[in-house]
C-alpha cells in the first residue's frame, strides 16, 4: 500500500513538473515571439508623385480636388507641412532623394542629371538590411543599361519608363520591365486602353502580395499629374470646373511653349487633372487596402510626396486650383511653390496618434532615415556619400526636436525650350529655421524672407536683415 501511494505521488509530481515545463515553454515562446515583431525590420513603401502642387491635397488646405484616402492617410500619421524636394524639377530632385545628396552635393544641378556608375543608391543601402527592393512607374535617371539602370542601382526588380521623356505620357506605348521593353498593344494605334498610374499600382500590388522572408522596399514613381494631362473617364467626369480648352497643336502650330511635348487637345483640362490627383488618391487606398488584407499595414512606412511644385505645362493651370498655396512659384522656381511639397508618412506600428510636424527636413535626408531604421550603418557602406540627417527621431508619437541646420538647393535651368541641354542662368536658395534667401542667378541681387510668417515672399527683408542676409550670401558664394 506504501509503495502505491509513493507511485503515485511520484507520477503527479512528474505531471506537475510536465505541465510547468509546458508553461514555461508557452511565455517563453510568447516573450521570444513579442521580441521577433518588435525587432522586425518595416516594409517601405515610398509613393513618389510627379509635379503634385502643396496645395493639391486636401489635408494640406483648401484644394478644389478631392483626395479622401490621402486625408485619412494623413489624419492617421504625420503630415509634415515643412518638408521640401530635392529641386525644383525631376531629375536632380530625384537624384537628391535616391542619393542623399543636396545641391552641395551635386555635380549638376540640372534636368539633365543623371545617376553615375560610382553612386550609391537607398536601394543599394537596403540591401545591406536584406530588403527585397523593387522600383515601378518613372525612372528617367540613369540611361546606361547595366550601369546606371535600376537594376545596376539596386532594385531587384523594375517595371515603367526608363527615360525621362517616356514619362510624359499617361498611356504609354512601351514599357520596360528589368531591361527588356515591352510592347503595350492596348495603347497602340489610337487606343487608350492601359493607364500608367493603374499599371504601375497593379505591379506594386503583386509584389506586395508574394510569398517572401525579407520586408520589402518599393519605390512607386507615378507620372501622374505631371502633363500630358490623362486619366481614365470616370475620374474626370467627377468634376464640373469653369473650363479654357487645350489646344495644343490643333491647328498645325503650337498654341504654348509646351504644345509640341504635349500636341493633343483637352476640352476639360481642369476636370482631367483634377481626375488625375484622384485616380493617385484611389490607388493610394488600392495599395493601403492590399497592405491591411496581407497583414502589413501596421509595420509598413508608407511615405507619400512629390519631386517638386505644380507645373502649368499641357493645359495645367496652378493658378485656378491655387496649386502651391500659400506658396509663391511653382514647378522651375525656387520660391516655396517650386520645391515645398505634401509629405504624409503613415506607420501604425510606431505612429498611433495623427499628428502635424513643422520639421524642416528634405529629400536628401530620406536616405539617412532610411538606413537608421533598417539599422544600416552608413559609415561601413562602401562610396555612399551623402549630408542628408536621419529623422528618425520624430517618427513616432514622442518626437524629439531636431537641431536647426541650413536646407540648399540649387537649380540650374536650360535656355530656351527646358530639355534644350543647354544650361543658362543657376539659381539658389536657402533655408535656416524661419529663414530664407533666393538668389536668381550669380550675379543676381539676394532676396530675403521670413518664410513663417511671409510664405509667399513678398517681402524681402535684405536691406533690414543686413547680418543675416551676408551670411546666406557669403553661403552662395561658397557653393556657386
Amino acid at each position: 500500500m506504501t509503495m502505491m501511494l509513493n507511485k503515485v505521488n511520484l507520477e503527479m509530481k512528474i505531471q506537475r513538473v510536465r505541465s510547468l515545463t509546458t508553461i514555461i515553454s508557452a511565455v517563453a515562446l510568447t516573450l521570444m515571439s513579442s521580441v521577433s515583431v518588435a525587432a522586425e525590420k518595416p516594409n517601405v513603401l515610398f509613393i513618389l508623385t510627379d509635379d503634385l502642387g502643396f496645395n493639391q491635397v486636401g489635408a494640406y488646405g483648401t484644394t478644389k480636388i478631392k483626395t479622401p484616402n490621402l486625408d485619412e492617410m494623413a489624419a492617421n500619421g504625420v503630415r509634415f507641412e515643412q518638408a521640401y524636394s530635392g529641386n525644383t524639377v525631376c531629375s536632380p530632385s530625384r537624384v537628391s532623394l535616391f542619393t542623399g545628396r543636396d545641391g552641395r552635393y551635386m555635380s549638376n544641378n540640372s534636368n539633365t542629371v543623371q545617376l553615375e556608375e560610382i553612386d550609391i543608391t537607398m536601394a543599394h543601402v537596403l540591401k545591406h538590411a536584406d530588403y527585397d527592393t523593387a522600383l515601378f512607374g518613372k525612372y528617367s535617371i540613369g540611361s546606361k543599361m547595366g550601369v546606371t539602370d535600376p537594376l545596376a542601382m539596386g532594385f531587384d526588380t523594375w517595371y515603367g519608363m526608363y527615360s525621362i521623356l517616356e514619362g510624359h505620357r499617361q498611356y504609354p506605348k512601351i514599357l520596360w520591365r528589368d531591361g527588356v521593353k515591352e510592347r503595350i498593344r492596348a495603347n497602340e494605334g489610337g487606343r487608350k486602353g492601359a493607364y500608367a498610374s493603374e499599371i504601375f499600382t497593379n505591379e506594386t500590388i503583386d509584389f506586395i502580395k508574394q510569398d517572401r522572408e525579407n520586408p520589402f522596399f518599393v519605390m512607386l514613381a507615378y507620372t501622374s499629374p505631371h502633363a500630358d494631362l490623362a486619366v481614365p473617364k470616370q475620374y474626370s467626369d467627377m468634376y464640373d470646373f469653369p473650363e479654357t480648352p487645350y489646344l495644343g497643336m490643333q491647328n498645325g502650330e503650337p498654341t504654348d511653349k509646351y504644345a509640341w511635348y504635349y500636341p493633343e487637345p483637352i476640352e476639360r483640362p481642369n476636370a482631367v487633372l483634377a481626375g488625375m490627383v484622384t485616380a493617385l488618391d484611389d490607388y493610394v487606398g488600392q495599395l493601403i487596402d492590399t497592405l491591411k488584407k496581407t497583414g502589413q499595414l501596421d509595420n509598413t512606412i508608407i511615405i507619400f510626396t512629390s519631386d517638386n511644385g505644380p507645373h502649368d505645362e499641357g493645359g495645367a493651370d496652378p493658378e485656378f486650383f491655387d496649386a502651391a498655396a500659400p506658396y509663391k512659384g511653382q514647378k522651375r522656381d525656387l520660391y516655396d511653390g517650386g520645391i515645398h511639397v505634401p509629405m504624409i508618412l503613415h506607420w501604425p506600428e510606431q505612429i498611433k496618434q495623427g499628428r502635424v510636424d513643422q520639421t524642416p527636413w528634405t529629400f536628401a535626408d530620406v536616405l539617412p532615415t532610411l538606413a537608421d531604421i533598417a539599422g544600416v550603418n552608413l559609415d561601413l557602406v562602401p562610396r555612399v556619400r551623402t549630408n542628408g540627417v536621419s529623422i528618425k527621431s520624430i517618427l513616432n508619437d514622442s518626437p524629439i526636436e531636431m537641431p536647426e541646420r541650413t536646407l540648399y538647393w540649387e537649380f540650374s535651368k536650360q535656355v530656351g525650350d527646358p530639355n534644350s541641354g543647354i544650361i543658362g542662368d543657376t539659381f539658389q536658395a536657402a533655408r535656416r529655421g524661419d529663414w530664407k534667401a533666393v538668389r536668381y542667378g550669380f550675379d543676381a541681387d539676394l532676396e530675403l524672407y521670413n518664410i513663417s510668417i511671409d510664405p509667399n515672399e513678398s517681402n524681402n527683408l535684405v536691406l533690414k536683415e543686413k547680418k543675416i542676409a551676408k551670411e546666406f550670401l557669403d553661403m552662395f558664394e561658397t557653393y556657386k
